[in-house]
């Protein structure tokens, strides 16, 4: 996975939410994750592409440790 940090189309990601959650809460992007801002969980975005599916999902804890 590249470290260099991949900006995504702000329009994209503002029609992105959390798939965890029943009332799809946006997502915001840090770094190369998008994370949302009701819960605080994390997805990746590699190679420029976004991952939601359940099983990409990073704790909130985790990725504040990912993050620094």
């Amino acid at each position: 996975m590249n470290d260099q940090t991949v900006l995504l189309d702000p329009e994209l990601v503002a029609m992105l939410g959390n798939p965890l959650e029943a009332d799809r809460p946006p997502l915001v992007q840090k770094g190369n994750y998008l994370v949302c801002s009701k819960t605080g969980t994390g997805f990746p975005i590699v190679d420029g592409i976004p991952h939601l599916l359940p099983e990409d999902a990073i704790s909130a804890e985790d990725l504040q440790e990912r993050l620094g």
